[in-house]
Parts: structure tokens; sequence; C-alpha cells
């Protein structure tokens, strides 16, 4: 564990790709939309934080067609991986080692700032959206997927009752980790407290409806073989106890006939002029 990347190794996991590319191609068409009330167009500056493999940098160029589109991370084989998968898109997508923490950009530089799927991994998140705010235009837009793990709901009954897991497993992660895995509910404040402009908080759902149901089991098959060793490590459960839990969530999604959901919040707000 490091200060500010405390699930540095789980992000490295081979399962994050995998976990990746699941809720890029589950979130994205609900979330696509969202990006036609900025009003932006034209040659942007685009900054995607925290891009992972640039599952979403590219489908960020795509949506801005004359945009240009950074993604920075800290993982460097996630870099590589992204610069292989999305060579198709260079120049207009580049992709470099860089700390959301403390960006090596100029006040003011992008058009639209994007960090999905980030803060909820990191402490100090009021600091890196300070710090996405200031590499923000005037004028431009700050758009953030803040995960909460209690927005997570399975069907009730059996021997496991999924709501235990998902009350107390968010909790005691974070405190031993200095996260906060509960932020979606949290972040609209932080950003208020950022003076930000036209705030909105959206949702997009992510069900057993909406989302293929073999996506949407990625999803929680890759968070199991990422995280169980840390879960039983930081909390209550055992490995053989959380490794259940999941596996009964998986077998949820994937049976025919039972419902299951996540909903994600989306918060976006413009940088005053």
């Amino acid at each position: 564990m490091t200060d500010l990347n405390p699930q540095l190794q789980q992000m490295a996991d081979e399962s994050m790709v995998r976990n990746l590319d699941a809720q890029a191609r589950a979130i994205w068409p609900q979330e696509r939309p969202l990006f036609d009330r900025y009003g932006l167009s034209g040659p942007l500056r685009v900054l995607d934080a925290g891009c992972g493999t640039g599952e979403i940098t590219w489908r960020l160029a795509e949506r801005f067609s004359e945009a240009t589109v950074l993604g920075v991370d800290i993982i460097d084989h996630h870099l590589e991986l992204a610069r292989a998968r999305h060579a198709a898109w260079t120049p207009r997508v580049s992709f470099e080692h860089q700390s959301i923490f403390e960006l090596p950009t100029p006040d003011g530089t992008y058009d639209l700032t994007v960090c999905r799927h980030v803060i909820q991994s990191i402490p100090h998140a009021d600091r890196v959206l300070a710090e996405l705010k200031r590499v923000t235009k005037p004028g431009g837009w700050l758009h953030v997927i803040a995960e909460d793990y209690g927005q997570l709901h399975f069907p009730l009954g059996g021997e496991l009752d999924v709501r235990d897991f998902w009350h107390e497993v968010p909790a005691r992660f974070g405190a031993a980790t200095g996260t906060d895995l509960f932020i979606g509910r949290h972040v609209a404040g932080l950003v208020e407290q950022l003076g930000l402009a036209d705030i909105r908080l959206d949702y997009v759902v992510v069900d057993t409806l909406r989302v293929e149901r073999d996506t949407f089991a990625t999803i929680l098959e890759a968070w199991r073989d990422g995280y169980v060793a840390p879960i039983a490590e930081h909390t209550r459960f055992t490995a053989e106890q959380a490794t259940a839990y999941f596996e009964r969530m998986i077998a949820d999604i994937r049976t025919p006939g039972r419902y299951a959901s996540w909903q994600v919040p989306v918060i976006s707000g413009r940088v005053s002029a």
C-alpha cells in the first residue's frame, strides 16, 4: 500500500483489465448522451484522468471528432496496453504517465476533464477534484464517475444475505485504506465546495435489463478475482466467505428471471468563467 494509491496492487492486477473493458461496455451507452448537454465541439482538448487501458479515451475521441484526447495513469502496463490497443487513434489520442494528484499541466488547459472509476480507490478525493478543476478551462466541464458500493442490489433470500456484505465490506475496507467506497453519495457536496456551476448528478443503471448479463457478470468476476484477498485482510470475512458472496451475486446476474442492479453516479459541473 502507498499513501496516495492504497489499491495500487488491485488496480494493476490483470483482473482490472477485464473489469475496465466490461465497465466501459456496460456504462458508456447510457453515459455517452450526458456529454451532449455540455455543448462542446470543435478542436477541443480533453483529459481522461486515470484512463487505465484507454477503454473510454478512444470513445471520447470518437464522440468529439475534432478533439485531442490525453489519457493519463500511473500504471505503466495499462498505458502500454492502451497505446497498443488504440494505436489507430494516434495522433489525436495519446497516453502519458501522470499522477492526478499533481498534473504537470498549466491551469485552464482542458475544455473537458473526465475522471471515471478512480476517486473511490484513492484517499483525499477532494484534492484530486480540486486538481482536475485547476486544469480545466473557465467555462469547461468536469465529468466524474464516483462509484458507490451501497448502490448494488441483488435478490433476497438464501443462506447469504448480500446486503450484509455490501454494508460492511466497503466501510471496513475504506477505513483500512483511507478511501471512501461510498463516495458516490458524497461527491456532489465535494463538487459544490469547489464552486462549480450547473452541477448535475445522474445515474447510469447497470442491471440485468439494460446490460447483457454476461457483461454485468464479468464486472463482478473481476472484482472477485482482484479483491477477495484484500477483503479477507481488512474485514471479518475470510477469502472463502468473500468468494461465496461473489459467487452468489454472479449466479444471480447470470440466471434468467433474476434481477440485479448497480446504480453508478455520474457528477458533472462547469468551471465558472
